[in-house]
């Protein structure tokens, strides 16, 4: 037998055909970034993307959060059509517009806020919830004028309003008009505290900067995700500032509570029933009075 005739006429298709990259290769795993555990993704998932070996609240996206927290089919979105501009031509290794361009291409919005008008458990509310995928949630312009029209619309029609935090801080490529934003969102929330309707502040991973300088830490009630990064500066920033070491846990939402600093820690899978009774709360008060 001739055996390289053989071995020719056998066609190797594995070799020939193009092999998915590691990027494009389908997965239906999920590594838990706390405990390392491997589960499959729609354990995950039916957990509201909470590690079920330990509990980790992993990120997840604005529409998500939405569908967590709000009654089905009740959320109106408003104000999508309010767009970024770039009123200082902003460019550092890229320009500001193209990082727009690009954060709305990967997250089908054009700006870091969602917010709308919804029920939960049957309470009118308004919501405004941020999107980490665009920007690092970053405050800008936009996202400012939106949590102010929640609050107008709030007032207007006595409701109250919820602001989900997952931010990076303020937005550096629009500079002072960014961090005016700290004190138009803050004017706006004091004048719903003159009209006694209730501000509920959620605080996801991460909080940081200029919205946790602001809005994040004026609300009625501040609660927190477990596990949640909340702060100003980051952690690296403030040990070479002050010289010293950090205690353990130091800006996680569990060491905020033990310190006063937040109110309460809950978990997401309670967070909608928890919303609804303390906007119930707050109602039976705001009747009495």
């Amino acid at each position: 037998m001739d055996l390289k005739n053989l071995f020719s006429k056998i066609s190797f298709d594995s070799n020939d055909k193009e092999q998915p990259s590691k990027k494009d290769a389908p997965t239906h795993w999920i590594k838990c970034p706390e405990c390392a555990s491997l589960m499959f993704f729609k354990e995950v998932e039916n957990q509201n993307n909470i590690c079920p070996k330990c509990n980790f609240h992993m990120r997840i996206g604005a529409k998500r959060r939405i569908e967590i927290l709000t009654d089905a089919d009740s959320f109106v979105e408003y104000d999508a059509d309010l767009k970024p501009i770039d009123p200082l031509k902003f460019v550092d290794k890229k320009s500001y517009k193209k990082r727009v361009d690009e954060a709305t291409k990967k997250t089908g919005r054009s700006s870091a806020v969602v917010s709308g008008e919804c029920t939960i458990n049957g309470i009118g509310t308004q919501i405004v919830v941020f999107d980490f995928a665009f920007m690092g949630g970053s405050l800008g312009s936009v996202e400012g004028e939106k949590i102010v029209r929640a609050v107008d619309r709030a007032m207007e029609k006595h409701q109250g309003v919820i602001i989900v935090s997952a931010s990076g801080g303020a937005r550096m490529q629009e500079s002072t008009f960014s961090l005016m934003q700290m004190a138009k969102t803050s004017a706006a929330l004091k004048r719903m505290d003159k009209a006694k309707l209730p501000f509920i502040s959620v605080l996801t991973d991460p909080t940081m900067g200029g919205v946790s300088a602001s809005f994040a830490f004026l609300g009625d009630i501040i609660m927190a995700e477990p596990g949640a990064l909340v702060g100003f500066a980051g952690q690296r920033v403030i040990k070479q500032t002050i010289g010293a070491d950090l205690p353990e846990g130091f800006q996680r939402a569990e060491f905020l509570l033990e310190k006063g600093s937040i109110d309460m820690v809950v978990n997401r899978n309670d967070m909608k029933q928890t919303l609804s009774d303390l906007l119930t709360m707050f109602s039976k008060t705001s009747n009495a009075s």
